[in-house]
């Protein structure tokens, strides 16, 4: 391959971030070239500097706290490092392109989807008014945006995750760049959204001709996608070369065991027990209210008519793509929500119960969220958190509850000696080891899991998921395991339900669903989250 097919190159780069006297050297000895028309990823587990390699591409590093002590990036001749601000405006989202990783904290919440396009192409192209309107019609139809005219007026969060994602692209590619940086443009998606937004970057790259940067810790979104792959690990690049050849035959151990972390085994061989969890035909309905009387019109039937049987000591997989009810049917089943149907926990009727009377099931059934940052206090230290449910529930004298949350931290493989810092002093596998903790130290016999691993890394989320297997063999803990990442649900189920638009369409035992699924809508999530290797060229 000649230098004349490269349209970056990367040499030596080096990033540090600098706080006082404090050198933090984040990223060192990088070096790749990005060539034409082909898509380059590159993966690794989140802080081994892939996005701040990408990032310093265009600048777009928090300067003067980054800096650069080494290195090139070399576009048309140019390193970027070096070129002044008014030349490097000129590049930015002109003739390279960035697609953020939420697009909902990307897009202004303030303006239209119109305005926001229209404003890439005054400040580029030059183009207003109807000129500028009729571009941004194009750019919204080119990335599969339903009847786009009646999207224009719309706001970002009247569109779905996968829309407001469309979105992002079609402002990426308002000026028909020659690169996109895509910074894990997947992420907070479906699979079967991700499987879309993957084929339609294929398709515009193909249609276009641009090259693309993906940053990515997803391996099979990667294996669907890339040319080539480079592999980062605290800040260097330890492996690179064909996506074919690294997938086939990984030289380095880092990579080896990034593709050895998908969840995986099997769930563990518990024999199923009495019923634990009863659901018949539970139903959670919003109404739809308008006109001055704010009359119901109709009703949001988020969770429709659902019934199953939970044993004892078993894990129900409960899968579906965002907004299909999952965690909606959770939230009921808690007694968090208002819902009709009934609900039967260790034999009690919850459903007729008032919030006093359910008070004392609470700690027999406990949850783990999905944001294990979000659910943690900041204000409150570890010991905090674990315990407060000891405290609620007045259980044992002080001693006894500091014991038991020594013993909580242990048994998810934390150091207890650590109990006294706070959340953000913690990676996010140990937060969500600090959730886990905070559940177990009750005792309960259900724990809700609502998408525990989707914040994490592989690697951390493979960890999780060996903690839960283990801790439910010990315990003989029975889960209910909310998700949409089947790889994560088939190492963990013995029954599964799959969900959507509030109803099942499919339950039975995981093994066999996940062997010979029958409904059409559960073929297709398997077929999405089980990706085919990219054909190479």
């Amino acid at each position: 391959m000649s230098d004349v097919d490269n349209l970056i190159e990367i040499r030596d780069l080096a990033v540090e971030f600098v706080t006082g006297s404090q050198r933090q050297r984040v990223v060192e000895h990088v070096s790749f070239d990005i060539r034409r028309g082909e898509t380059l990823a590159l993966v690794g587990e989140s802080g081994s500097g892939k996005s701040v390699t990408a990032h310093s591409i265009l600048r777009l590093l928090p300067y003067p706290i980054a800096q650069h002590p080494a290195g090139t990036i070399t576009y048309q001749s140019e390193d970027l490092l070096k070129v002044d601000e008014k030349k490097l405006r000129g590049i930015r989202g002109n003739r390279i392109a960035m697609v953020f990783q939420e697009p909902m904290t990307s897009l202004n919440p303030l303006h239209s989807i119109e305005k926001q396009i229209n404003e890439v192409l005054g400040l580029h192209k030059g183009l207003s008014g109807k000129a500028a309107t009729e571009r941004t019609l194009e750019l919204l139809d080119l990335v599969g945006i339903p009847e786009p005219h009646k999207r224009l007026k719309a706001y970002p969060h009247e569109l779905s995750g996968g829309q407001r994602q469309r979105v992002m692209i079609a402002m990426a590619l308002a000026n028909e760049p020659e690169l996109l940086i895509a910074d894990e443009p997947t992420t907070a998606l479906d699979v079967t959204v991700q499987l879309k937004i993957l084929d339609l970057l294929k398709d515009l790259q193909a249609r276009l001709g641009m090259a693309i940067l993906l940053i990515s810790h997803d391996l099979n979104l990667v294996r669907r996608i890339a040319h080539r792959v480079c592999v980062m690990q605290r800040g260097k690049i330890v492996e690179q070369g064909s996506c074919e050849n690294l997938f086939h035959s990984p030289q380095h151990e880092y990579t080896q065991e990034l593709l050895g972390a998908e969840p995986s085994g099997r769930p563990i061989a518990n024999p199923p027990g009495s019923t634990l969890l009863e659901v018949d035909n539970l139903r959670v309905w919003f109404p739809i209210k308008k006109g001055l009387m704010r009359r119901t019109v109709d009703y949001v039937k988020a969770v429709d008519g659902i019934g199953f049987k939970l044993p004892q000591g078993q894990t129900l997989g409960i899968v579906g793509e965002s907004g299909s009810g999952k965690s909606t049917l959770g939230m009921a089943i808690l007694r968090l929500i208002g819902s009709e149907g009934g609900i039967r926990f260790q034999g009690q009727a919850l459903d007729g119960m008032s919030q006093h009377d359910v008070r004392p099931f609470r700690r027999q059934m406990q949850v783990v969220f999905q944001d294990p940052f979000g659910s943690l206090s900041p204000r409150m230290s570890v010991s905090q958190i674990v315990g407060e449910g000891l405290r609620i529930h007045q259980m044992g004298t002080d001693a006894e509850q500091e014991q038991a949350i020594i013993d909580a931290l242990a048994e998810v493989g934390l150091d207890p000696e650590t109990r006294h810092r706070y959340p953000h002093e913690f990676s996010g596998g140990q937060r969500q080891r600090i959730a886990i903790a905070r559940a177990l130290v009750l005792k309960p016999a259900l724990i809700l899991l609502d998408e525990p691993t989707s914040a994490l890394d592989r690697t951390v989320q493979r960890q999780v998921v060996e903690l839960l297997r283990s801790l439910q063999a010990k315990y003989n803990l029975t889960y209910l395991f909310i998700s949409h990442d089947l790889a994560v649900v088939r190492a963990l189920s013995h029954h599964l339900i799959v969900v959507k638009s509030g109803q099942v369409v499919e339950q039975g035992p995981a093994d066999e669903i996940f062997a010979t699924p029958q409904h059409i809508y559960t073929q297709q999530l398997l077929e999405a989250a089980f990706l085919a290797p990219a054909k190479t060229e």
